[in-house]
């Protein structure tokens, strides 16, 4: 059976754990050359590892918030490759801060790991981008739903959706596609450690959170890399502008 990406340039950004480095992993089984991004080099080293087990990967350390990083990580693909065929702009995040002790650093930490990050690990990527490429921004549930002690991080994602709306304007006469994937809560290091260091209220928040999910479960990063995967081929060559849910339908009901 042919794999589904097989010779393509993909870029998976904040790639080394979590939803980020499960898709990784994916599109190298599926043939892609994947370049993967993290903040912080041992997590980069040991994913590069772990990835090169299963296909060809290059590790770049970039912070995506951090403009003249994302300058220097094109001007390597572009060097070594050429051009992009995929990008995955995942890096991002946030923490619980409830309306009353939200601070500015609290709000430009999240708007420049998500909206700034975003924007430009876009933007930055359009003169490498083949005709047809796929652009896969992420997204969350919190995009339709409300979330005590989380509207900041919140809002930044409805902020990136509606990236997705207005690029494929921008870029129809490449024929890019730009879509949204929402994971609902998946265990992931980010989502644990927003319950603090504590195991048992770890596994606490992630019994109530799978409490809320139709399917009574949270998710696993394999589960979203398999929904990215389908919007990075050619499966999804009509779809454009979407925000396809992955949340056992946590927010659909």
């Amino acid at each position: 059976m042919a794999r589904k990406l097989e010779g393509k340039i993909a870029l998976v950004t904040g790639a080394t754990g979590g939803i980020g480095l499960a898709t990784a992993k994916r599109f190298a089984a599926e043939g892609a050359h994947v370049y993967i991004t993290g903040r912080r080099q041992a997590e980069l080293d040991a994913a590069v590892a772990a990835i090169g087990e299963i296909g060809t990967v290059t590790g770049v350390r970039v912070d995506s918030s951090k403009l003249d990083q994302l300058d220097a990580l094109y001007d390597q693909i572009r060097g070594e490759k050429g051009r992009l065929d995929v990008l995955f702009a995942n890096a991002g995040g946030g923490s619980m801060v409830p309306l009353g002790d939200i601070t500015e650093a609290h709000y430009h930490d999240t708007f420049d790991r998500n909206v700034k990050g975003t924007l430009f690990t876009v933007q930055k990527a359009l003169p490498l981008l083949s005709r047809g490429a796929s652009v896969i921004l992420a997204g969350s549930t919190v995009t339709i739903e409300g979330t005590a002690a989380f509207s900041v991080y919140s809002a930044s994602k409805a902020a990136i959706r509606n990236f997705a709306r207005s690029w494929i304007l921008d870029l129809k006469d490449r024929g890019i596609r730009v879509n949204t994937i929402s994971p609902g809560a998946t265990k992931t290091p980010g989502l644990v450690e927003l319950a603090g260091p504590d195991a048992t209220q770890q596994q606490g928040l992630l019994d109530y959170l799978a409490s809320r999910i139709p399917m009574g479960r949270v998710g696993d990063p394999n589960e979203i890399a398999a929904a990215a995967l389908f919007l990075a081929s050619d499966d999804a060559s009509f779809v454009n502008g979407a925000e396809l849910f992955v949340d056992g339908g946590q927010a659909q009901v």
